[in-house]
């Protein structure tokens, strides 16, 4: 009986059934484990008021609890603590965020149990988020608006200054890189201009007289521009909070430096939802700070995506026109047999080598020249002859050309030979067959080409460390500014974030939440663009069905 069921097959069918749900329920369980470690950084904790005494000199810590973890004792009497009395081998010890790095050493610390004279959550306790220097934890002491001590709700009228002051820096900060940032690229492509006409011998004074009026002109618009600039920038000084830290001093905090602030402590259940997604849409539609510790990563989505659409726009045409040729142009001989290995083995080229290879060509070679020959005037400052959004696509289409082909070549060899040469006895030339016939039919296979390519090429990031991706872009590769498309500029990626804020941050501890974070929404991102392309090749896939009957 037992060879009879071995010899049927079915053991097979169970193993391997089991090994798919085990990858199945593996990856799920990683996804599960990255979103909740990721998201959960987003729920506002409760802030815990200790009073510590013990190996450490007597002192009030505030913050919030990050993590427990227990510590065998012998490690800690090696460090040359007194810990006899303790009854145990462990001895818990808790991760702590103090926030206030302007005036504590450390903006984590870990706090031993044994050191925790008394500990509380008491109500008042607020969480001020800022710009800069992280969070800050105290009790508000006095609101002052304008100069003067606000004593009729404090706390409502609080709330209206921090809305204030973050809408006047939002609109000072749209002025500086919208009109003001337009009128320094307009000088800078007057300046550029110029040295364009000297290079060529034709500055006259009559050039160079309708130069000097367009910058008077900007300058002029330019001054305007910047006392408004200045104007909304002093609005948002105008108030301040002072707050009681855990030293028990009191500091002010100028509000144009606070972006928000809640009291966790107080917060019912509901409360902390609408905070929590608060929280997400910031971190989705906001620019980083403080080292990519802080703030959101809109602008690594925007590069992400940006760049994965230009490489599809690339890889796609230039995948097809190929497989199409090996398939139903070349003749099958040696050279066609070396051409398909030769596509087959570029599939396992490491992805750094391709980036290797695009610094090479793409950035030095074909960039230089693109700047030798039509941007002399900007010498010896590059513009394509620097790494860039568009030789990042041109590297990454590369790498994904052979999935294409082959996607590609497998979707036209499954269309019957039949099919083209009814098309052919019925008058079509082969051009129009391909085009009106092949293609259409092809088409789902050449989607799940891209499908695969767009996987792939979103989650790369060796060869974009050569050819274009930076840390920190300070505008995005699309704006108001002509030509609005800017393919030469840098961008950011969520994978080189992850990669930056885990291993090159010099705030590990609370920089840990964030990759879990970012690499949810990487992932979010793949499987939002896959299934888009899944859906367009279900809609050509129900569309062109007619065809293969």
């Amino acid at each position: 009986m037992v060879r009879q069921w071995f010899k049927s097959g079915s053991p097979w069918i169970w193993m391997t059934g089991g090994a798919v749900s085990i990858s199945l329920i593996s990856v799920l369980g990683l996804l599960a484990m990255i979103a909740w470690k990721g998201l959960s950084f987003f729920w506002p904790s409760e802030v815990v008021e200790m009073h510590l005494q013990g190996s450490v000199q007597k002192q009030t810590v505030i913050g919030e609890i990050y993590d427990r973890e227990l510590v065998p004792k012998s490690r800690l009497e090696a460090t040359g603590l007194d810990f006899s009395n303790h009854p145990g081998e462990y001895i818990e010890r808790l991760l702590v965020k103090t926030g206030n790095r302007e005036y504590v050493e450390l903006d984590f610390r870990w706090i031993l149990s044994t050191d925790i004279q008394s500990q509380s959550k008491p109500a008042q306790i607020a969480v001020f988020e800022r710009t800069k220097n992280g969070n800050f934890y105290g009790y508000v002491e006095r609101v002052i608006r304008d100069g003067q001590v606000v004593t009729d709700k404090p706390l409502a009228a609080l709330e209206e200054m921090v809305e204030r002051a973050v809408d006047l820096n939002e609109e000072a900060l749209d002025l500086q890189n919208g009109e003001i940032g337009h009128i320094n690229y307009e000088l800078e492509r007057l300046r550029l201009k110029e040295r364009a006409y000297q290079l060529d011998n034709e500055l006259t004074p009559e050039i160079i007289a309708d130069l000097e009026a367009q910058r008077a002109a900007l300058r002029e618009e330019y001054k305007v521009l910047e006392k408004t600039l200045f104007e909304l920038r002093n609005g948002a000084k105008r108030d301040e909070v002072v707050v009681r830290d855990m030293r028990g001093e009191e500091v002010t905090l100028p509000l144009y430096q606070v972006l928000d602030f809640w009291f966790p402590n107080d917060m019912g259940f509901f409360a902390k939802v609408g905070h929590y997604m608060s929280q997400i849409g910031k971190f989705i539609s906001d620019d980083p700070r403080e080292a990519n510790t802080e703030g959101g990563v809109f602008p690594a989505i925007f590069g992400t995506v940006f760049m994965v659409m230009l490489m599809a726009v690339i890889v796609t045409p230039f995948g097809v026109v190929a497989a199409i040729y090996l398939h139903e142009y070349a003749a099958k001989n040696a050279v066609t047999k070396m051409i398909r290995i030769a596509v087959i083995n570029l599939a396992g080229v490491p992805s750094i080598v391709y980036g290797v290879f695009g610094l090479g060509f793409f950035v030095y070679m074909l960039g230089g020249s693109i700047d030798a020959l039509f941007y002399p005037e900007a010498s010896p400052s590059p513009v394509f002859g620097t790494p860039g959004v568009i030789w990042s696509a041109l590297t990454l289409a590369i790498l994904t050309l052979p999935v294409v082909i082959v996607s590609t070549e497998e979707g036209l060899s499954r269309i019957p030979s039949t099919v083209r040469h009814g098309s052919l006895a019925l008058g079509a030339t082969k051009a129009e067959t391909l085009w009106r016939i092949i293609i259409p039919m092809a088409s789902p296979a050449i989607m799940t080409g891209l499908i695969l390519a767009v996987a792939r090429a979103a989650g790369e990031v060796a060869p974009l460390m050569l050819v274009g991706v930076v840390k920190m872009a300070p505008t995005l590769p699309l704006d108001g500014n002509f030509p609005y498309i800017h393919l030469d500029r840098k961008f950011m990626h969520l994978g080189f974030h992850i990669y930056d804020v885990g291993f090159q941050s010099p705030n590990v501890e609370a920089a840990r939440p964030l990759v879990y974070a970012t690499a949810f929404l990487l992932v979010t991102v793949i499987i939002a663009l896959n299934i888009t392309a899944i859906g367009i090749r279900n809609h050509l896939r129900e569309k062109f069905r007619a065809l293969e009957h």
